[in-house]
Formats: C-alpha cells, sequence, structure tokens
C-alpha cells in the first residue's frame, strides 16, 4: 500500500503536465477537423490573431478561416471542453460524499430533472425565451430535483449517503415516467425531444459557453477548498466526526455544488452519460485517491475525453450522431473494465 502511495504521489505532477499539453495539443486539431479543413499552423495563427484583436484581411481565405474559427467551432470546442471537465469534476465529488464507486453526477436524479424540464421546454415550445428556453428549464428541472431529493433523504436535519441514493432513485423514476409520457403526446415534436435527451453540442453559442465555465470555476473552488475534508469523509461519517468535520454539513454544501454545475452542464449539453463515471476512476487508478489531486487531474482528463468526443461525432464520422451514444458505447465497457480490476483492491486502495 505504501508503494502503491509513493507512486501515485509520483505521477500526480508529470500527470497534470501531460493532461494539460494532451489538452491544448487536442483544442488545435479539433479547431481545424470538420467540412473546411484548416491546417494546426493556420489554426494557432486565428488564435492568436482573435486574442490580440487583429482581424484578417477581408475576401481573403484566412477571413472564412477566422470566422468559422472563432464564431462556428471554438464556441462548440471549449464548451465541450468545460462540460466534460465539470461532469468529471462533480463525478469525484459525488463518489466521495457518497463514498459510493457507482456514484455519478446523474445518481441523485439531476439529469432526470434537467430532461424532464428540457421536455416541457420542448413540448411547449415557448417563443418568448427563444433558443435559450430549452437551458433555463432544464436548469431550473434540475434545481427542483434536488430540493426534491433532499427533503425525501433528509431525516432530523441529517442525511445519509444511503438515503440520499435511494430518493434519487425514487425521483429518477418519477420523473423517467413523466419523460416518457411527454414523448408519447409530443408527435411531431418527439424527435427533437429524444435527440436532446441523447446529448449534443451543436450550434452552441459563446453565451453558453461563458455561463457553464462561470458555474464551472465556481464549483472548483469549492469542491478544491473542501478537497482534505473530502479525503476524510471517505473513512466514514464516525470517523470523520472525530476528525472536526460534520459530515451532514459538508455533504450538503458539496452535494449542492455538484448538482449546480451538473444542471449547468446538462442544460447546456443535454444528457452525457459516463464521462462523470469512468474518468474518476481512470484518474485514481493512475494518481491515487487523493482529492487533491484528483480533482484538478479528473477536471483536465475530463476535458480531453469529451473534447475528442465531440471531435469524433462532429468530424470524423459521416454523420453527426449524439454525443451521449458515443460516450455510452465507449464508456460503458472500459468502466466494466475498471470496475474489474479495481474490485480486487478496493475503492480507495
Amino acid at each position: 500500500m505504501a508503494r502503491k502511495n509513493r507512486a501515485s504521489s509520483y505521477w500526480g505532477g508529470p500527470t497534470f503536465l501531460i493532461l494539460f499539453l494532451v489538452l491544448i495539443v487536442s483544442l488545435i486539431i479539433s479547431t481545424g477537423k470538420g467540412y473546411i479543413k484548416i491546417s494546426p499552423g493556420t489554426v494557432v495563427d486565428i488564435l492568436y490573431r482573435g486574442i490580440i484583436g487583429e482581424l484578417p484581411d477581408k475576401g481573403t481565405n484566412l477571413e472564412i478561416n477566422y470566422y468559422v474559427i472563432w464564431q462556428v467551432r471554438l464556441p462548440r470546442i471549449l464548451t465541450a471542453m468545460v462540460v466534460g471537465g465539470s461532469l468529471s469534476m462533480a463525478g469525484v465529488i459525488f463518489q466521495a460524499i457518497l463514498v459510493n464507486p457507482l456514484a455519478d453526477p446523474y445518481t441523485l436524479g439531476v439529469s432526470a430533472g434537467a430532461a424532464f424540464g428540457a421536455s416541457i421546454a420542448l413540448l411547449l415550445n415557448i417563443p418568448f425565451l427563444g433558443i435559450y428556453s430549452v437551458s433555463i428549464f432544464a436548469f431550473f428541472g434540475a434545481l427542483l430535483t434536488l430540493v426534491a431529493v433532499i427533503f425525501l433523504s433528509s431525516n432530523s436535519g441529517d442525511i445519509s449517503s444511503n438515503n440520499l441514493i435511494l430518493s434519487g432513485i425514487i425521483v429518477s423514476a418519477i420523473l423517467a415516467a413523466c419523460i416518457s409520457f411527454i414523448k408519447y403526446i409530443a408527435d411531431e415534436r418527439v424527435s427533437v425531444i429524444i435527440f436532446w435527451l441523447m446529448g449534443s453540442f451543436n450550434s452552441k453559442t459563446w453565451i453558453e459557453f461563458f455561463v457553464v465555465s462561470i458555474s464551472t470555476f465556481i464549483g472548483f473552488l469549492i469542491s478544491f477548498y473542501f478537497s482534505r475534508d473530502i479525503n476524510l469523509m471517505t473513512l466514514g461519517d464516525r470517523s470523520a466526526s472525530a476528525l472536526g468535520i460534520s459530515p451532514s454539513r459538508l455533504r450538503i454544501i458539496l452535494l449542492i455544488t455538484a448538482s449546480m454545475i451538473t444542471a449547468v452542464s446538462v442544460s447546456v449539453s443535454g444528457i452525457i452519460g459516463f464521462v462523470g463515471l469512468v474518468v474518476p476512476h481512470l484518474m485514481r487508478f493512475i494518481i491515487g485517491p487523493d482529492n487533491r489531486k484528483l480533482l484538478p487531474a479528473s477536471t483536465l482528463a475530463g476535458a480531453v475525453i469529451l473534447l475528442w468526443a465531440d471531435t469524433i461525432t462532429r468530424a470524423f464520422l459521416p454523420r453527426e450522431i449524439p454525443i451521449g451514444v458515443l460516450t455510452a458505447l465507449i464508456g460503458g465497457p472500459f468502466f466494466c473494465f475498471i470496475f474489474k480490476r479495481r474490485k480486487n483492491i478496493g475503492f480507495y486502495g
């Protein structure tokens, strides 16, 4: 065990550097891929021009590429990166505070609430909210679901991990039935609802990128601030209390934090499974269970993985498919492999 901890500590620093470099290189490569091919050198040049505010000459190919990168591809690519990072970070938090290796950002029914809200917005086709009606309804659907789960799981002010998980399962089942009913009565809108439920970054804007970036940044600051306490929470409530931590209070703070960043991400991207489940396990296997390292490493790794998943669906397949389908096809078998290997050494071993 000591040898493994020393190895994990050694790999922590290089892992951060490698992940950061891979993320930058992936960003450049992904930006150049699509219907209009752009070389990596041109991508770097256009990115630099955009940062310093230098516009290309009008009527040139460079101007076309400039528009494609800054107005079409970058908002989508950066949003995919941030959503991947936020879902992975939320997965780390949920697995730690619930002490459950199968917990992920959707365990407590937050995604089901977002899906229910989005389904209502798509069914009603509300005109005065414009293109943001789905995101707004999805966010508030997730928020109300979280309130319901906390209410059901609380017992005289105390909230246990088991009660949270059971409450999440109950609420998710009810909402799944409601979504099925909406799809049944939606008629011609049913295909739109199904496509949103499977996740997509198509037609994302800078506004959506900034919204999800702000929520992710705030969530990271809060979770990293409590990362030492999260480590102690994995010892159990009694041990954590003996060390001066209030498990119920900390669980509520982190539960709200992780649920809110999940709600914002889901409201922007739709339902994208397995990222928040697989990435924390993968990073925990590489750098160990210390959440002070695991949180930033999982955030970077999630950004890389979802960036490439979106790039594959956008630029390499004959036709674009929902990104949630691809993450499930890849993440499911991969998680089975990780879970099988870790079963013999324990969740935090």
